[in-house]
């Protein structure tokens, strides 16, 4: 019986050497036209990003079609969509187009010298209580980094995080897709707030009496609220008899009425002399909170994001 190992092995060889040519052949050029059209999803402002003339661009889309088999985008308005094969292709030929640039001499990151502007989704409440310290981490830094933080965060977050519109998300939630980072800031604590007159609340509050009350909370949503998992349950629902915007409202409105809410420890400290509220723990429920800070994996070997996330938990050791 004759040995098929030498054949296999010289097939394997024959393939590895097509396999090769093949990618000799094409223009890793397109590639970067490809990066910066997903991130702009407008042919006339990759060209202006690109320093190339907007026929040149679209032409270059026009070969990565050919080289993907794929449509790769389709016109949407006045800008164009990326299919899901683009999708697909986004994050493994950024982190490959991120590897090269690291190693390319003169392309690390130099926060001396940088004027890069970083955008920081951050969500209430936290805002209250990061938003001063990053922004002094930063200047103390760097006289050229800027950092842009917004509070209203959009249902269209992980499209923002894929697309590097939004370097960073700080929230009390995390992504739970495979294609999303996250590291853990530092760690909160759950509390009840009521008005310090309110008839039935005491530092020795109980589950039942709890559930007895009505409770007033921010938007009840995946990230612009942490308080959401609390209320899933349809019977603590039905308890909500007031949503507010953000917990500095929901906090005054309780204090007026025989209302209670939820709300992390050092916020209701900061703010319970002011309102005259009591501060009451948990200890029948889960009251520990976790502030996560939020990537999609695409940026991660950027240089400038790593800098960035070193800076940010930095931030925090000190609170």
């Amino acid at each position: 019986m004759e040995n098929p190992v030498p054949e296999i092995i010289a097939e394997n060889k024959k393939n590895s050497a097509e396999t090769e040519t093949h990618l000799r052949n094409v223009d890793l050029n397109l590639l970067t036209v490809f990066d910066a059209v997903m991130q702009l999803q407008n042919i006339t402002r990759a060209a202006h990003l690109l320093g190339m003339s907007q026929p040149a661009v679209s032409n270059a889309v026009a070969r990565l079609k050919i080289m993907f088999n794929d449509d790769l985008f389709v016109r949407s308005g006045r800008g164009i969509q990326p299919t899901m094969r683009a999708r697909q292709l986004f994050g493994p030929i950024r982190q490959a187009l991120q590897l090269v640039m690291n190693e390319l001499p003169g392309s690390g990151f130099d926060p001396n010298i940088s004027l890069r502007q970083f955008n920081i989704a951050i969500c209430s409440p936290l805002d209250k209580f990061l938003t001063s310290q990053v922004l002094n981490a930063v200047e103390m830094s760097s006289a050229g980094i800027s950092v842009k933080l917004q509070t209203i965060v959009s249902d269209n977050i992980e499209h923002q995080l894929r697309y590097q519109n939004i370097e960073f998300m700080i929230s009390y939630s995390k992504f739970e897709r495979a294609d999303f980072c996250h590291q853990a800031l530092f760690n909160d604590e759950l509390v009840l707030v009521a008005a310090k007159n309110h008839p039935r609340i005491s530092p020795h509050m109980s589950d039942e009496k709890y559930l007895k009350e009505r409770h007033a909370v921010m938007m009840l949503d995946r990230f612009y609220s942490f308080s959401s998992p609390y209320y899933d349950d349809h019977e603590l629902h039905s308890l909500i008899a007031y949503q507010g915007t953000d917990l500095l409202s929901v906090m005054d409105v309780v204090s007026k009425t025989e209302m209670v809410a939820l709300v992390p420890r050092w916020l209701a400290q900061s703010n319970a002399g002011i309102l005259n509220l009591s501060v009451i723990p948990l200890p029948w429920m889960k009251s520990n909170l976790t502030c996560y800070l939020s990537w999609h994996e695409s940026s991660s070997k950027d240089k400038g994001n790593m800098w960035m996330k070193s800076l940010l938990s930095q931030c925090v050791l000190s609170l």
